[in-house]
């Protein structure tokens, strides 16, 4: 899938993890989207690194998943992190 292919999915997908995932997040619409396409190369990645699994093409289920999970670790990761700079400033 070329990279046009995962930034689509990235988009979407960082909008599904912030519905499943709801808070506030400081970064807003720009950031949801940005961890998203990010939160989806690192799942592949991490998929196809750690167990041999790789993705389909842009309209298999596994691409998507795959890209939901990471993308759900990202924004964890990004709220620890910000919440943390947030209490102690």
């Amino acid at each position: 899938m070329g990279i046009i292919g995962w930034i689509i999915v990235g988009l979407v997908v960082g909008a599904l993890a912030k519905a499943i995932m709801p808070g506030d997040d400081p970064g807003g619409i720009i950031v949801t989207c940005i961890i998203g396409v990010v939160g989806g190369l690192l799942g592949g990645w991490i998929s196809s690194a750690a167990f041999g699994v790789g993705t389909g093409g842009f309209f298999d289920i596994r691409t998507w998943l795959i890209a939901l999970v990471g993308s759900l670790i990202l924004l964890g990761i990004y709220r620890l992190v910000i919440g943390r700079r947030r209490t102690h400033a």
